[in-house]
């Protein structure tokens, strides 16, 4: 079935069966691979995107849940709030291995569209299911907390 999708601003048609997960059409179809795939089941956040600027596990999100709603992942030249946790991100030297890291960001800048000075139980809260095997939990949240004070 032919279906049409705004991810990173850039509107892509795409002729695929509408249960199939947004993570395979991001990865499979539009060779966006920034968007990793974790453990498939919604609970690590690896594959965490933005749908309409909330954050969701596209994983379990099936393309027909889509519809005309704007896609946001890692990639994107666009979006400033990813974009400056990227930033931080690095001055932090948050990475370690970096699987998960486009999932945390993703997750991040979910919590900050909708919260744009979060406190710590607040980040904490808002990170948590987001799984870094390892360990770079205090470092993400003092990337999170300075990318707020970024005027």
């Amino acid at each position: 079935m032919l279906n049409k999708i705004i991810v990173d601003e850039k509107e892509y048609s795409i002729d695929i069966d509408t249960e199939t997960p947004l993570l395979w059409v991001l990865r499979d179809h539009l060779n966006l691979t920034g968007t990793k795939f974790g453990c498939g089941v919604g609970q690590c956040g690896a594959c965490t995107v933005l749908l309409n600027e909330k954050a969701v596990r596209a994983c379990q999100t099936p393309i027909s849940e889509v519809g005309s709603n704007k896609v946001t992942t890692i990639e994107t030249t666009i979006d400033k709030t990813v974009q400056n946790l990227q930033k931080f991100w690095v001055q932090e030297d948050v990475v370690q291995c970096g699987y998960c890291q486009s999932g945390q960001i993703m997750n991040a800048a979910g919590l900050l569209k909708t919260n744009p000075t979060p406190n710590d139980d607040e980040i904490i809260q808002a990170m948590d299911g987001n799984i870094c095997r390892c360990g770079t939990y205090s470092k993400i949240k003092t990337a999170i907390k300075a990318s707020t004070v970024e005027v």
